[in-house]
Order: structure tokens, then sequence, then C-alpha cells
């Protein structure tokens, strides 16, 4: 940083840099993202969700392994399944357990070819565990992999100037990731017994 009479400057920063959003800017493009998840959120194959809700009821214990922001998306999912009583674990935290046969291993990666997503795949499939994926390319390494696979209709990071999403990256991924995982949970909660109150009762008391 460079100073100027006492002044912290950013060498970087010129006048043509400047970035604001006036009102209309703010409402158009809340727009432009709301659209964009409704549209691709409808294209999704319901059957396919369905599938991968049910390798979740069926398990034993869930692991979820992701990168980046949709690795994000994954541990509010895990948070979630948590709240329902499931046996739920995130891949690379200090306490997370071995993986093994009758596990389930959740994974995403908008590409299906992010490196420590499939290598954790590939080691979840090695242990016998069973594997659910979200991808954008069913024709990718982590599709092949996966017992249980949604594809999200939706442009990959690198798709710069893709006529799928005029939004940044891989933002609409991982937003419809998350409306998808949404979506899941309270499926499985519809057909739960438990109350609010009971979910509640597991929520985090040490923050």
């Amino acid at each position: 940083m460079a100073e100027s009479k006492g002044t912290i400057v950013n060498p970087t920063a010129t006048a043509t840099s400047t970035v604001y959003s006036t009102t209309d800017d703010i409402v158009r493009n809340l727009s432009l993202v709301r659209d964009e998840i409704a549209a691709t959120a409808a294209k999704i194959d319901e059957q396919q969700v369905a599938s991968l809700a049910r390798h979740i009821s069926l398990t034993g214990r869930i692991f979820v392994a992701g990168a980046g922001r949709s690795g994000l998306v994954l541990r509010m999912a895990a948070m979630r399944l948590m709240h329902l009583g499931l046996n739920v674990h995130v891949a690379g935290d200090t306490t997370t357990p071995a993986i093994a046969s009758g596990d389930l291993l959740l994974v995403a990666s908008g590409s299906g070819t992010t490196s420590g997503v499939v290598k954790a795949a590939e080691t979840a499939a090695k242990a016998g565990a069973r594997i659910a994926a979200f991808t954008t390319n069913p024709d990718s390494p982590l599709a092949g992999l996966a017992d249980a696979v949604v594809v999200i209709p939706a442009a990959q990071k690198t798709d710069h100037g893709t006529s799928v999403s005029r939004q940044y990256a891989g933002s609409l991924f991982e937003q419809v990731l998350f409306v998808a995982t949404e979506a899941i949970f309270q499926s499985l909660w519809d057909n739960d017994a438990q109350p609010a109150e009971e979910l509640w009762l597991r929520h985090a008391n040490l923050e």
C-alpha cells in the first residue's frame, strides 16, 4: 500500500475502477438470480433427487465432501441432516472417522473433476461405501464413481460467457445445489414424525 499525506492509498485503485450499485441494479439482479435459480431447479430430474434422498435415508453414516463454495453448501446440508438425528461427518474435520462399507459419501463438484472430491470418492468406493453426487457433468469421473447422481444443468465455473447463466463462475450451480439439498431435507422431514421442537434440541449450544 502506498502512502500519501498520511493516508493509505491502494495502488491498484483508479478512478475508473469505482464500483457502485443503484437501486435499479439491485432490483434487476435480484430478479436475474431468482429467475435463473427457478429455471434451473425446474430442469432437475426429480427421480434423480428422489434416488439420492433414498440413499441418505437408508445409510448408517453420512460423510460430505466438497471444495470451495460447493463444500460450504454441503456443510449446511450436513447440519440439517444432523438436525434429523442422522450420523453425519464432514470430510477433513479432525474428528471425522474413516469411511467404511455401508456408509454414504455425499459429494458435489460442478465439473465433476475437482481433484480432492474425486479422490474422496475413489477412497470411499475402495472402502465399500456408497457415493451420491451432484454435478453439472453426467459424463465426469465423479459421476462415473457415484451410485446416485443428480445433474444440475448449470454452467461450470470455467464456462465464462456461456448462455446458461449470466452470473459469475459457478454461482448458479452452488445456488441450485443449496436449493436441492434443502428440498431433500424437507422431504426427509416430511416423512419423519419428529416435531420441529425435537430437531431444535439437536441444534448447537456451543457456539
